[in-house]
């Protein structure tokens, strides 16, 4: 299945819907004769978790991402074995003004759901135990929270900074903010570059299990002063929807795959809203993987056409990109559909 506004990749994502363990796996859509929903104002989730080998792990997390199941719905779920790494993408009404103030008793089902699904994490895995090809900061990598249909960035930003506190606080979890939830607009990029996120530690273009020092060379924005080991810190923000596009390479030499994603990365005076890492990914493969933050702007084919070109200069040859997610207009007609089938059920 492909996303609607994703016509040129192979996607392999993983659709999840309730089944065992409450997570779904049929994508069936009955609607009744004549009946129609109408679409709340959505905000969605990416949570991108350090663990894509250990099945129990994961099936313990995908617990506690369908645990609010109709309230917050997981639609997809992206395994990245070469990575050691998955993206779990959680979708829910943008209740109480986002933050779960208001009078309001509860947090909104989106920041329960994501959460949770952190907490479960940071049970499951070890991150000191952690191997893969991509880097990452802690057991839990990055959160992005988007706005959907017919939400506010500003209501998902006060969203995004009450789980980050809740992270921070009860998890213990240095948590850095980023986007329209950081004071300043802070960038990923930026804060990633200050954690020294994008240097490898181990041979093989590897990072391997947490840094030596718990000291951090920036203080977080909530949560602890000082790292553990086994959890690491986060970075979660709010941004406009970003697409994660990644081509493949045909070369196990990084280094080739390194410049080309320098060159048609925006930093490197390349595509301008494109920020890109050369990555190795599984035996004699390399990867660009790139964030496309205005992809109306500048989209999945340019970005394609330009590692096609980069790469040709130095003699190689590339294969056809892939998404890790479905299309935000995907995203909202999984939740429908999955909101409509449990409404037809009562």
């Amino acid at each position: 299945m492909q996303p609607s506004s994703h016509p040129q990749q192979n996607c392999c994502c993983r659709l999840e819907f309730p089944k065992r363990n409450g997570v779904v796996v049929s994508t069936q859509h009955h609607r009744r004769e004549g009946a129609t929903m109408l679409r709340p104002a959505l905000a969605c989730c990416k949570l991108y978790i350090s663990e894509a080998r250990n099945a129990t792990a994961l099936r313990a997390i995908e617990r506690a991402a369908a645990g609010l199941r109709p309230a917050a719905v997981l639609v997809n779920a992206f395994p990245d074995d070469a990575y050691n790494r998955v993206g779990y993408t959680l979708v829910s009404p943008l209740a109480g003004g986002g933050g779960g103030g208001g009078g309001d008793s509860a947090p909104p089902p989106l920041h329960r759901a994501a959460f949770g699904v952190v907490a479960a994490a940071l049970e499951a895995v070890d991150f000191g135990a952690h191997a893969g090809a991509h880097p990452r900061l802690g057991v839990v990598d990055h959160i992005a929270f988007h706005p959907l249909a017919g939400a506010r960035l500003d209501d998902v930003a006060a969203l995004t900074r009450a789980v980050a506190a809740d992270i921070g606080d009860k998890l213990q979890v240095p948590t850095y903010l980023y986007g329209a939830a950081h004071g300043e607009g802070r960038t990923l990029a930026s804060i990633r570059r200050q954690l020294g996120y994008f240097t490898p530690n181990s041979p093989g273009e590897q990072w391997r299990g947490a840094p030596d020092s718990s000291s951090l060379p920036v203080a977080p924005d909530a949560g602890p002063a000082t790292a553990s080991r086994s959890k690491g810190v986060v970075a979660i923000g709010a941004t406009a929807w970003v697409d994660n596009y990644n081509v493949p390479v045909h070369t196990a030499d990084v280094a080739a795959a390194k410049r080309i994603a320098r060159a048609v990365s925006e930093r490197g005076g390349g595509l301008k809203f494109v920020q890109a890492m050369g990555l190795t990914h599984g035996e004699g493969v390399t990867e660009v993987a790139c964030n496309l933050l205005d992809p109306a702007s500048v989209g999945a084919e340019q970005v394609q056409e330009r590692v096609r070109q980069l790469a040709a200069e130095q003699g190689l040859t590339v294969g056809e990109g892939y998404f890790t997610d479905f299309s935000q207009e995907r995203i909202v007609e999984l939740y429908m559909q999955s909101a409509e089938a449990e409404a037809s059920q009562q």
